[in-house]
C-alpha cells in the first residue's frame, strides 16, 4: 500500500510521527509531503529531528500568506505530486489549510482521502479551522475519530460510512516521546524554572491574537495570575505584541521566549502548575499529563476536558481565568476519552483494509 501523507504545521508533524512509524512497521510505503505552511527551524525542522520523522519526499515551500493564497498554492503543487505518485490513499491530519488542500486535491483526482482527527467541531464558523474540518470530512472516505463525541458529530451531519473510532494519535505521540523528553530536555534548567511554580501560556489562533483589543485583554487577564508565566510566543503573536507595544508592558516575572520543540514543550507542560492555551493539541497534552488547563476560548472541540473538570473555558473576554491559576481538577484516565495509545496501529489497519 502506498500512502501520500500531507503535513505542513507543527501539530501535524506530531500526529504524523506515530502513524508514520506504524506504516513503516507494517511494511507500507509512505510518501511524506510537507506543504511548508510552517517553514523555519523552530516551527518545523526541529520537529522532524526530535520526532525522528524521515525527511519529506517533497517540500512544497508554500510559506505564509492569506488563507486563499496558501490553500491555492498548495492545491496547485499537491496536484502535481499526486499525479506523479499515484497513491492508494491520501492521509491528512487535523484542521489546517494543509489539511483542506490535501483533501481537495486528492478528491478532485478521485484518490480516497483518509482524515485523522475527523469529526471535531467547535460549531464556530468564524474559525477558519472549523471550515477546514467540515469540508475535509465531507470529501473523506475514511474518517478516523479520536473521541465518541466526534463520531456523534459526524452522525449528525449524515456521515456514517467509513467512520472509525480509533483514539487520539497525539496521545500515542506523548506516550512515545515523554520518556525522551524527560531524558533530553533541559528547558526548565535553562529558564531557571522550579517545577510546579509557573504558568505556561500559548496563544496563536487568529481569533485570539489578530484583534488588538482581545490580545491586550488576554495578556492583562493572564497578568493577574499570582504566578510567573512562561510564554513561548508564536512568531505572528510576537509580531502583533511588538506592534502594539505590549511586550514592554508585561510583568517582570514573565518569560517570553521563542517557540520550543516538542520535547521541551512536553517538559514545560508536565511541570507547569497550570497551562493556558488556545491550542487544541496543548490542552489535550496538559490533560494527558494531569496538569489543569484554561482554554483561552469560549468553546472547545474537546468538550470532554471541560466536562471532566480537567479544564475550564476562559470565556470570550477571558473573564473566567482563575486569578491564582488553580481550579478543580483531579486525575482522569485519558483512556476514558482518548483511547489507549494505540490509535496509530488502528489507523494503519483500517488504511490497509480500505
Amino acid at each position: 500500500m502506498k500512502i501520500v501523507t500531507v503535513v505542513g504545521a507543527r501539530p501535524q508533524f506530531i500526529k504524523a510521527a506515530p502513524v508514520g512509524r506504524s506504516l513503516r512497521e507494517a511494511g507500507h510505503r509512505e510518501v511524506l509531503v510537507n506543504t511548508g505552511q510552517h517553514y523555519d527551524d523552530v516551527m518545523a525542522d526541529v520537529f522532524f529531528r526530535e520526532l525522528e520523522i524521515p525527511k519529506p519526499d517533497a517540500n512544497l515551500e508554500v510559506g505564509s500568506g492569506s488563507h486563499a493564497f496558501q490553500t491555492g498554492q498548495m492545491l496547485i503543487r499537491l496536484e502535481n505530486v499526486l499525479i506523479e505518485e499515484k497513491p492508494d490513499r491520501v492521509l491528512v491530519y487535523g484542521d489546517t489549510n494543509s489539511t483542506l488542500a490535501g483533501a481537495l486535491a486528492a478528491s478532485k483526482l478521485h484518490i480516497p482521502v483518509a482524515h485523522v482527527e475527523a469529526g471535531m467541531r467547535s460549531y464556530n464558523r468564524v474559525m477558519p479551522e472549523e471550515i477546514n474540518r467540515v469540508l475535509s470530512d465531507h470529501v473523506s472516505s475514511l474518517l478516523f475519530c479520536p473521541t465518541r463525541t466526534s463520531v456523534a458529530n459526524l452522525r449528525r451531519e449524515g456521515i456514517t460510512a467509513g467512520v472509525h473510532l480509533v483514539g487520539d494519535v497525539m496521545y500515542d505521540a506523548l506516550l512515545m516521546f515523554r520518556p525522551v523528553a524527560e531524558l533530553r530536555s533541559r528547558i526548565l534548567e535553562d529558564l531557571g524554572l522550579a517545577p510546579g511554580a509557573y504558568a505556561l501560556l500559548t496563544a496563536h489562533r487568529a481569533e485570539t491574537v489578530d484583534d488588538d483589543g482581545r490580545l491586550e485583554a488576554l495578556l492583562k487577564a493572564v497578568a493577574r495570575l499570582e504566578l510567573p508565566v512562561v510564554f513561548p510566543a508564536h512568531p505572528r503573536t510576537r509580531k502583533r505584541m511588538a506592534a502594539l507595544g505590549l511586550i514592554d508592558r508585561l510583568p517582570a516575572n514573565w518569560k517570553v521566549v521563542p517557540p520550543v520543540g516538542y520535547l521541551d514543550m512536553l517538559r514545560l507542560e508536565s511541570q507547569a502548575r497550570v497551562v493556558l492555551t488556545d491550542s487544541g493539541g496543548v490542552q489535550r497534552e496538559a490533560f494527558f499529563l494531569a496538569v489543569p488547563s484554561v482554554i483561552l476560548r469560549g468553546e472547545t472541540e474537546w468538550p470532554e476536558l471541560v466536562e471532566s473538570g480537567a479544564s475550564v473555558l476562559a470565556g470570550r473576554d477571558f473573564e473566567s481565568i482563575p486569578v491564582d491559576g488553580a481550579h478543580p481538577g483531579g486525575r482522569v484516565d485519558p483512556g476514558e476519552f482518548f483511547g489507549r495509545g494505540d490509535a496509530s496501529r488502528k489507523i494503519v489497519k483500517e488504511l490497509a483494509r480500505g
